[in-house]
């Protein structure tokens, strides 16, 4: 399975692969890196992300072989952008902004898709 990860650079840049999000797989150590957090505290993320419904483990999670034969449990692109609006750190901001930012670009000439988001709801609605 050939995976993208999503970086955040030593300049605090933002680099997400121009690829599919169905490509788009990262494994804890990455996600600790891009979220700038400890191992206890992404896992406690992932817990109450999947407490809350919002994303199902079946969905998304991965085990993917590494060449020396060990196996790496990986977190597909539904997961981490949940992960990016459940954690207040600079990577996860800026993938909140990313995320944000391409929903308000209009490439087909009409109307962008509007996303509101209220702090403290269970909720996330759309128009």
């Amino acid at each position: 399975m050939e995976r993208q990860v999503i970086t955040l650079d030593e300049y605090g840049r933002l680099h997400v692969p121009e690829a599919p999000g169905s490509s788009i797989w990262m494994g804890e150590p990455e996600l600790v890196e891009l979220f700038g957090v400890v191992a206890p505290t992404l896992r406690a993320a992932v817990r109450a992300v999947y407490k809350s419904g919002i994303v199902t483990p079946h969905e998304a999670e991965r085990r993917v072989s590494l060449p020396d034969g060990n196996r790496l449990e990986v977190y597909g692109i539904t997961l981490i952008v949940a992960l990016a609006f459940r954690l207040d750190t600079c990577g996860a901001r800026r993938l909140r902004d990313y995320v944000i930012g391409r929903f308000g670009a209009s490439g087909g000439g009409g109307k962008g898709m509007q996303l509101l988001i209220v702090r403290g709801s269970r909720h996330t609605g759309y128009a």
